[in-house]
């Protein structure tokens, strides 16, 4: 396996043109989800989750150009939550209907999340798929979600996502 590479490292000149917030409004929900720099140079997504209409969901994506991942195995998160549930997500293609998903619990100290590409399974729209577990070979988009069937408020800090 090759040593770690940077996917994003958080600081406060940090360029947010390729995170983009998708919230269940795209299905008629009401949660609203923001992201940006905080005063600490850290990742903040955070806001509002709203059962009304079929909603409960905010996601925070990030694309870029398709990279070739299989000398890697696993994705590590730099996260200082809220000790809710957050999902860490994964699409090979920008293009595919199907993440491969993560769930971790935060706190409210820095954690070191580390996740295997074999541990992450296939979901759409909150179903896990039949189908086989991310094999780690191209990378296109990641993304975090929280959606925990419930009315809450959340926040989310980001110091670094890398590949190891």
């Amino acid at each position: 396996m090759s040593t770690s590479t940077i996917l994003f490292d958080f600081t406060k000149t940090s360029n947010l043109d390729n995170w983009r917030i998708v919230d269940d409004v795209v299905m008629g929900g009401r949660s609203n989800g923001s992201f940006e720099i905080n005063k600490d140079g850290h990742g903040k997504f955070s806001g509002d989750i709203s059962l009304e209409n079929n909603g409960g969901f905010s996601s925070l994506r990030y694309n870029f150009k398709t990279k070739d991942v299989s000398n890697y195995s696993k994705i590590i998160l730099q996260v200082k939550g809220d000790g809710k549930t957050y999902q860490f997500r994964v699409k090979s293609s920008s293009k595919d209907y199907a993440s491969y998903i993560y769930e971790f619990q935060t706190t409210s100290d820095w954690l070191t999340i580390e996740i295997p590409f074999d541990d992450m399974y296939p979901g759409f729209r909150g179903r896990r798929l039949r189908q086989p577990n991310y094999e780690g070979e191209e990378m296109e988009e990641i993304g975090f979600l929280i959606g925990n069937k419930k009315e809450e408020s959340f926040e989310l800090l980001i110091d670094k996502i890398e590949l190891k």
